[in-house]
């Protein structure tokens, strides 16, 4: 079986490193947010270009209060997409805010700039881009457009650790950048783990009020707050495979090359990345025609696949109340019916992608 992700391979590869740095946070006794996590904080927020970072105990979290810390509350509306994890939606409605979405651009999937001024009311405070299975957005208009309008801009970076805009690192272009380290991204923790990233100290320092309840010093709540925190181990880990992330993109980009070539010649449409963008491939997702039949055909032949996602956060039922509809986005819901993700990680093998379009090649035309 060649699997569609495979941690235990990584693991295998900085073990010795990762269980030194693991052991270190667990005899430092500090389990909650401490040493590690500040050290992780410093070394991220130099890594994405930013002044400042602040640990989270998931990318849900930060989003959560990257809103909040922009101002966004009860009766506000966001700019976003529906081609995305259902977390970037849930973190608008969590502050009380409606997610007004727009439709993608057909090659990249992420949101199309020229549909955002249609979407602005007089109630619009923020846009919420999201860098879509490691492709940036187009950031540039939607800089210009939020200033505009006065609008902040919030950036769903949860896939696209590494990735870069006109040579500028995602998640430090807008006002604020929100990453999550679940296990399966590019950078993945031990458990769950997120951060926000901001140029902004006023920002920073609102968001780490609220990952701690409130707290500007022990037992003193300036605001009502949350637990937030991330977990010492988890920085512990996260600094071990930060030093390691620039070398695993690089490895991901050439296996998308190589996928590139071999199904050249496929009934299936592979990847864009556009002049702007260095793409770091979270997933490998190609568009087939016959998505279902060809994922049937992939497992029978021993390799599994993804789809991100089936069915667009729009068309989810716990999200009816917003008033969207099947229709309403039809770039969007027919690349839902089309993606089909492939075994994508640093670790897999020329042979087994070789092996994967092999059994692509193979399948029967949709014609």
């Amino acid at each position: 079986m060649i699997p569609f992700l495979d941690l235990k391979a990584q693991y295998a590869s900085i073990r010795e490193e990762l269980e030194a740095g693991v052991l270190k946070a667990l005899a430092s006794t500090q389990y909650a947010l401490g040493s590690e996590v500040a050290a992780f904080e410093e070394e991220f927020a130099e890594f994405c270009d930013a002044e400042f970072a602040v640990a989270m105990n998931s990318g849900t979290s930060a989003l959560h209060v990257a809103l909040l810390a922009a101002g966004v509350g009860r009766g506000d509306e966001v700019i976003t997409v529906a081609s995305t994890f259902v977390a970037t939606v849930a973190a608008i409605d969590y502050v009380g805010a409606r997610p007004v979405f727009v439709d993608v651009e057909p090659g990249t999937l992420n949101i199309d700039t020229s549909r955002i001024m249609a979407a602005i009311t007089d109630r619009t405070r923020a846009i919420l881009p999201v860098h879509l299975h490691g492709h940036p957005s187009d950031m540039d208009p939607i800089m210009e457009i939020a200033a505009t309008h006065g609008l902040r801009v919030i950036e769903d970076a949860a896939q696209a650790h590494d990735s870069e805009y006109k040579g500028r690192r995602v998640g430090s272009i807008g006002d604020l950048g929100c990453f999550s380290f679940y296990p399966g991204k590019n950078l993945g923790g031990v458990g769950e783990g997120g951060m926000l990233v901001t140029n902004s100290g006023d920002y920073a320092d609102v968001a780490r009020k609220l990952r701690d309840w409130g707290q500007s010093a022990k037992y003193h709540h300036d605001v009502k707050g949350f637990n937030y925190r991330m977990d010492g181990i988890q920085g512990a880990a996260l600094r071990v495979k930060l030093r390691h992330l620039s070398a695993w993109t690089e490895a991901r980009r050439q296996n998308a090359e190589i996928y590139n070539q071999l199904l050249t010649d496929a009934d299936v449409v592979t990847p864009v990345e556009e002049p702007y963008a260095r793409h770091v491939y979270h997933v490998y997702s190609i568009r087939a025609p016959e998505r279902d039949a060809l994922r049937k055909t992939l497992q029978d032949n021993g390799v599994q696949s993804g789809i991100h996602y089936p069915i667009p956060v729009h068309m989810q039922k716990a999200y009816e109340e917003f008033g969207f509809a099947e229709g309403d986005l039809p770039i969007t819901e027919r690349a839902a019916k089309e993606q089909l993700s492939l075994p994508m990680f640093a670790e897999v093998t020329e042979a087994q992608i070789q092996a994967v379009c092999r059994v692509i090649h193979e399948q029967p035309s949709a014609d």
